[in-house]
């Protein structure tokens, strides 16, 4: 078994071979600019961690891992569109550096090319990828779609919140591990365990991500400060101060995510106040760590070796620690 960084740089050397730009340049350079941007690779990593740990070479994983990680920028691509996000890891987005137009064709090919991957892999294994790639992907457009909704709802529960993060972000995290117990051709309960270890991880992972956002630090996290407030997503930070405040802060929360920040330049700091205020913040914590401890449980059952085991959990731990 390798470290994670010796997976992630193996992934990386993997990947600046693969993936050169070629003709037309305008189509292919944003691709490349985007998977070079940087990023944790976390859902690459796993990919190889997992096909290791079930026994198999993480060589035999690589173009899974890579396709993976391609669909997962595609979907980045085409969310800082929707979102008008004017960065990503610190960088232009490729819709402000190119142009949208740019931006809508090179995730297409980003898309079809994340198939194209799978096609190195022969007879059961390719078609078991395959089937889960293209359940998985549906999934995260579905999570991306009920995102999309949630802004003009009124009546977004926090149930309906977790069902939105679990297919837009945990799906794929669970998928990732489990292509590479495919791979490994290992047992149809180890698979399922390791994809539900995966899931689990993967909403604890949003929520993370969802509180940096308003409070982890710009220079580190790499995006937009404050990006779901401007937005007005309803997070679990949002929801959760709706239920906990009294009447006259719900109604400041309210009003405060019914405006455009340019007219308030006090928006962010005014709806994080709140968040404090009212608990939300301390809640989100202990979400996240109810959800990573789920994902430790399931872990427990896994029939693999402690040491094997270890590994995952350490690489569990490292997500909930991490400020970017």
């Amino acid at each position: 078994m390798l470290s994670v960084a010796q997976y992630r740089e193996a992934f990386l050397d993997y990947l600046n071979k693969k993936v050169v730009t070629k003709e037309p340049v305008n189509l292919y350079e944003p691709i490349t600019y985007i998977l070079n941007l940087g990023g944790k690779r976390l859902r690459p990593v796993l990919v190889l961690m997992s096909a290791e740990i079930f026994d198999a070479p993480y060589t035999k994983a690589l173009d899974a891992a890579l396709a993976i990680e391609v669909f997962h920028n595609f979907s980045l691509v085409h969310d800082d569109i929707m979102d008008d996000a004017p960065l990503r890891r610190g960088k232009s987005t490729v819709h402000e550096k190119w142009d949208l137009n740019t931006g809508i064709l090179s995730g297409d090919a980003m898309l079809i090319n994340a198939y194209q991957l799978f096609e190195n892999y022969e007879g059961p294994v390719f078609k078991e990828l395959a089937r889960l790639f293209t359940r998985t992907a549906i999934q995260v457009c579905e999570g991306q779609q009920y995102d999309v909704d949630f802004e003009s709802r009124d009546d977004v529960t926090i149930d309906d919140y977790l069902k939105m993060i679990e297919y837009k972000t945990a799906v794929l995290v669970g998928a990732s591990l489990q292509m590479g117990a495919i791979i490994a051709e290992t047992t149809p309960q180890c698979k399922t365990a390791v994809y539900e270890y995966g899931r689990l991880l993967g909403i604890a992972f949003q929520l993370q991500d969802d509180y940096l956002d308003a409070f982890g630090d710009p220079e580190t996290f790499g995006k937009q400060p404050g990006g779901d407030i401007i937005e007005n997503k309803k997070t679990f930070l949002y929801l959760k101060a709706l239920e906990n405040a009294g009447s006259a802060e719900a109604s400041q929360l309210e009003h405060l995510y019914s405006i455009d920040p340019t007219e308030n330049s006090g928006k962010i700091e005014a709806v994080k106040s709140i968040f404090e205020s009212s608990g939300a913040a301390s809640l989100a914590r202990q979400e996240i760590e109810k959800y990573t401890q789920l994902a430790f449980d399931v872990l427990d059952k896994i029939d693999l070796p402690a040491p094997k085991k270890e590994l995952l959990r350490k690489f569990g731990s490292s997500l909930m620690e991490r400020q970017v």
